[in-house]
């Protein structure tokens, strides 16, 4: 018996069991039409469908219009309720009783028992949690489960909580969403990594995650792992090897320890991310894991991290859009993370768009001399700061933009730091070289305070960018502004000299 057969399972007994629901018992069907009539999309439905409806929400005032609504719809309209509530609508009537059984998200959260005050371990709320979550699974309907989440601490029954995912499973679920705090390593079923039916998978796990030897995702588009420890070289990569549709795969702080070489070859993958921030001292950790990466259709890649790991990009497409985010600048000064650096960029020379951190760019050039290899990224037309630029971020930046020479369209879009100081000689770089004045269309500021710094840089562009069409300019809003310099700096602005007749320049 999958299923631990407690008290009698009518229903009011079933709503007892999870603390009561005061929200749920007060729901009224008006209150529920407000969900309907909000604007969210519904599926689409056949003309009976569509007549019912339209004599529901046109009956006259006061009456229960939404419980003539079809079924389909109700569902549509549980499931943007927590589970919880939606179970306690059983009670609203008749109508009500059994929709719940059929609705297609299932979202079961226990961090609502625990208190940042007193301790988490309540063995009568914890009970009514299990209680509650396998009493919903029993009393289920046939029908597919499209969304089934599950948070919670694996070490108050461990055999439940694989009797709770293989139930989701046999129901055919689409999205599995699983969160666990766990004491010692857990095995999860099987079944998950077989599963036919799965398009996404998100599994986040304080422990190793154990592999089965036979693995087979054949519908799987998405799978995030989070906090999760990597087995081993074998088992990790039968994962991704198995996953023929994949095209969406984040690894999300992740721990590769036991890892030296891992290739995620996977033709019809289109997004990758990954996020490589360990919690020890990176600069004891260089070594890592050789990280090969063969995607030909990739679009997006995004990699945040201290490159404590070797990442190696095979043949990046010109379509890829990359983000960058380098954290500490004194990681790099470790010759090894250095020549992993620059081995990143040469590798990414072909892409159209490229998003970065100010520290990025700093760990580029925190040498007196220009790195020689650091490529001209001819291919490179929009780029993006996608932090605030920092005190020491300006020059750093003035100099890689001497790589770009095709340079379209540069957005500062967190603003600059505002304790910088900077004059336009600061801004201008040493080298002679402007090419990518020829090519700038457009400079997006935001966050603009209206101080000298800023003024400044963008006075520059107003100079030099021969084809400059529009400086778009968000200003910063707050009370410890002042509103007066900003208006000044503004008027500074429009009668600054400029080398492009065509320039427009936006405040908003």
């Amino acid at each position: 018996m999958l299923f631990v057969v407690l008290d009698s399972p009518d229903f009011p007994a079933l709503t007892q069991h999870w603390n009561q629901p005061s929200m749920g018992q007060q729901m009224r069907p008006a209150k529920m039409l407000k969900l309907l009539e909000s604007g969210r999309r519904i599926p689409v439905m056949d003309g009976s469908e569509q007549q019912d409806v339209h004599a529901a929400l046109n009956d006259e005032e006061g009456k229960d219009r939404i419980s003539s609504l079809p079924d389909c719809i109700l569902h549509y309209i549980l499931s943007f309720l927590p589970t919880k509530e939606a179970v306690a609508t059983g009670i609203l009537a008749r109508r009500w009783k059994d929709l719940w059984t059929a609705v297609p998200i299932l979202d079961f959260d226990d961090s609502k028992l625990y208190s940042s005050h007193v301790n988490y371990w309540y063995p009568a709320e914890i009970t009514r949690f299990m209680n509650f979550v396998e009493r919903v699974l029993l009393l289920r309907d046939v029908s597919n489960i499209e969304r089934f989440r599950l948070s919670c601490r694996v070490c108050f029954s461990a055999s439940r909580v694989h009797a709770w995912i293989s139930a989701a499973i046999r129901h055919n679920v689409k999205e599995l969403d699983l969160c666990f705090f766990v004491d010692e390593p857990f095995l999860l079923p099987h079944r998950v990594f077989n599963c036919g039916s799965l398009s996404i998978l998100n599994v986040e796990m304080n422990s190793i995650i154990q592999l089965p030897n036979s693995i087979s995702c054949p519908g799987l588009k998405i799978l995030h792992l989070g906090l999760v420890t990597f087995p081993d070289d074998i088992s990790t990569q039968r994962l991704f090897s198995s996953c023929p549709v994949l095209e969406e795969l984040a690894i999300l702080d992740c721990d590769w320890i036991n890892m030296r070489h891992i290739s995620i070859s996977i033709p019809s993958l289109r997004k990758l991310i990954i996020d490589d921030l360990p919690t020890f001292d990176s600069r004891d950790y260089c070594w890592g894991c050789e990280i090969k990466i063969d995607a030909g259709s990739l679009i997006f890649f995004k990699y945040s991290g201290y490159l404590s790991n070797d990442i190696h990009l095979i043949e990046v497409s010109s379509s890829v859009k990359a983000l960058l985010h380098i954290p500490m600048v004194q990681e790099v000064q470790n010759p090894l993370m250095y020549s992993r650096l620059i081995k990143l960029f040469l590798e990414l020379k072909n892409i159209s768009s490229l998003g970065i951190s100010g520290c990025t760019i700093e760990s580029l050039f925190f040498r007196e001399k220009m790195p020689n290899d650091l490529p001209a990224f001819q291919k490179l037309t929009r780029l993006e700061l996608s932090m605030q630029l920092g005190v020491h971020s300006g020059g750093a930046l003035m100099k890689f933009l001497l790589h770009l020479p095709n340079l379209e369209s540069l957005n500062i879009s967190k603003g600059l730091d505002p304790a910088m100081y900077l004059t336009e000689d600061d801004w201008t770089p040493k080298s002679a070289a402007k090419s990518f004045m020829s090519s700038l269309k457009t400079v997006v500021l935001r966050c603009f305070h209206g101080n000298s710094t800023e003024v400044c840089l963008l006075g520059y562009f107003l100079k030099h960018a021969s084809s400059l069409e529009r400086m778009i300019v968000f200003c910063h809003k707050s009370p410890l502004d002042d509103s007066k310099e900003q208006e000044d700096m503004k008027n500074e602005l429009q009668s600054h000299p400029r080398v492009s007749e065509y320039c427009m320049i936006m405040f908003f």
